[in-house]
Order: C-alpha cells, then structure tokens, then sequence
C-alpha cells in the first residue's frame, strides 16, 4: 500500500469514529482520531461531547504502550486545536508525548484555531500532513464549519410530497393529515432531529398537525423546538408547549418565559429570518431542521437560507391540497426507503 493510499486507509477510520459523535458533540465538530504505530492502530478515540475531551485525547489514552508513541503517527480528521478552551489545545499534548507524525483531514475554521494548531505543530519539529480525504472531513461537518463561516446554523429543509407535488391534501371532518412516508421513513427523520440542535415549524403546521418535535422513533437528545406564532394565538394545550423539552415561541408581542417555553421577540417580515439566525448563532445551534409547512419552507428558500433540502415522495396521488415547496438546487443523492424515494438536494452556493 502507498503513502496516500495508507493515509486515506486511517482517515476513513477517523471518519468512522468521528461520526460516533452525531447529536452529542455538537456546537463542537464531530473528530475521529487513531494512532498508528508500524501499520497497526494502537489507539483509537472520538469527541464524545462538547466540554469532555477530544478525539486525539482519547485516542492517545487507550495506547497501552506509551513507549510507542515516540515512532508513532496520529491521524486526526480535523486539526487539533491549539487554544485553552474547556480543555487543554491538544496540539500542546501531541508535542508533549513526542509523536512524530501528524496526518489531519482538514484545518479547523474556528478562528481561535484556523491554521495555528498545524503551525504550532510544525514548529515543535512534527511532520504535519494537511488535506487526506479533505471533502469527506468538511461534508462530515458542514455544520460546524457553516456555523462559524456564515455566522448561522447549516439549515435542512425537509418535507413529504404525494406523486402530485402536495405536502397535505384537502381535509375531512376528522382533520387528520394523509400519512405519506413509512415507519422507516419517520425513524430517519427522528435520528436527524436528533442530530440537529433545533427543529422548527410555523403556525399553521403547529396548529393543524399538533406535532411533539421529539426523537420518540430514535434515540438521543431531543431539539430545541422553535414556533412562529406572531400574535400569541396559539393554543396553550398543544404538545409543542408541554414543557417537555426547550421551545422557542417566536412572536411579535413579548420576551418572556420560564426557561423552557420561552417567548422569542422577533421583528416580522423580510426581517424575522435574519434575526433568528443571529439568535440561534448565540445560542450555539449549529444545525436546524426546518419541518413545514410550505409558506415557512418557503420563506427560507425565497431568502437563500437553506444549505439542503431532503424530500420524501412516496406512493399517494392526493389531487389536490397543500403544494409542496418550489425549490432549485443539484440532487446530491437518491435513495429508496421502501417504496418511499428520498432525494437530497443541495443549495449551488458554496460551502466555504
């Protein structure tokens, strides 16, 4: 095997274990690292959690050999930091246990890091390698790097259609909605929420459907849920204010709440989306799921804020209703569900 194929051999596990991280180590990137001594990984690790340690932390505690290190190379998928944060620059440890080679996928884009890490790195006497399967280490966490290069969470536009280009159909008395995917269909979507730091809906969606927003199809951490209720008008009774986990209700009228159902004061309009995404940069959310319904999704797609949008088409012919969602991107992948086709279309600004 050569040199680049060997690279690319380790980094794909890196990529592995950093995926181990989904939905718990968000707002901080997903970081697979492994450390390799004569052909052999001799210690493994990924990020966990924000605040616990990092992956090449990990990776050099399970080495059971220390004496090994000094001859040893780490691959890490992003590169280590070099700044006192909640814990100590890991770039600080790799010199310390004297590893001699360092193998990382991409730079970090954390402006506290961005280059430093691999610098600082470089200048202790580490031979540092930059770049090995750098597209698959920035897909992996095209939130994180969206989150600190646009100042706003990655942005997933997700909806079902029928075969006719509808997201709901005409009601009946019952105003019970057409189900138009399958049970493996909503436990995908559970896992994305639980992946995502918020979900958001608007009014009617809220009021129509009564949703929960949680991740009862999957397990892991439940979003923060988000409303647009502009006048105060909706229900209290409804699930998305039953206090069972954090809920933006974003409105026209006050800034008030208890800590977990709390009234977001928002300016209306060409304005609203904007400002949310400041607030949702403060708040460190990284990635938000956008549910429906097409005048929300809409207004996203309309403004240019969205990064993906994934699309559910199953088998039912509504013939009427609720259309879906106009939207212009290039498919990124297809995939069948069942009989359900989901399609991923991505945004054609670039991701920088």
């Amino acid at each position: 095997m050569n040199e680049q194929a060997n690279n690319e051999f380790f980094m794909r596990r890196c990529l592995q274990l950093a995926r181990l991280g989904a939905g718990t180590a968000a707002p901080n990137p997903m970081v697979g690292a492994v450390v390799v001594c004569d052909g052999v990984i001799i210690g493994e690790g990924y990020h966990h959690r924000c605040g616990e340690a990092h992956a090449e932390v990990n990776a050099i505690a399970a080495v059971k050999n220390p004496a090994l290190l000094e001859k040893s190379t780490i691959y890490v998928s992003l590169e280590p930091c070099s700044h006192f944060g909640k814990t100590p620059p890991c770039a600080d440890l790799i010199i310390s246990k004297r590893i001699p080679n360092v193998v990382v996928g991409m730079v970090d884009p954390f402006g506290k890091v961005n280059g430093n890490g691999i610098n600082k790195l470089r200048t202790a006497g580490c031979n540092v390698k930059v770049g090995v399967l750098e597209d698959e280490c920035r897909k992996l966490n095209r939130a994180f790097i969206t989150f600190h290069t646009k100042k706003r969470p990655y942005i997933i536009l997700k909806w079902a259609e029928s075969t006719d280009g509808f997201i709901d159909g005409v009601r009946g008395a019952d105003n019970r909605p057409v189900w138009l995917t399958n049970d493996a269909c909503r436990a995908l979507v559970h896992r994305w929420r639980a992946e995502s730091g918020a979900i958001m809906v608007g009014y009617n969606t809220a009021l129509l459907d009564n949703p929960q927003l949680n991740v009862r199809a999957w397990t892991g951490p439940a979003p923060l849920r988000i409303v647009t209720d502009r006048a105060l008008q909706l229900p209290d009774n409804l699930h998305l204010f039953d206090h069972s986990q954090p809920t933006w209700r974003l409105n026209t009228i006050n800034n008030d709440g208890d800590g977990i159902l709390q009234n977001v004061l928002l300016p209306w309009g060409d304005e609203m989306l904007p400002a949310l995404m400041q607030k949702l940069h403060e708040a460190q959310i990284n990635q938000l799921i956008v549910e429906g319904g097409t005048r929300l999704l809409q207004s996203f797609i309309d403004a240019g804020l969205w990064d993906e949008a994934r699309i559910f088409k199953g088998t039912v012919t509504l013939g009427g209703g609720v259309a879906a969602p106009k939207i212009s991107g290039s498919v990124e992948n297809e995939e069948m569900i069942g009989d359900v086709r989901l399609t991923r279309v991505k945004t054609s600004l670039p991701l920088v």
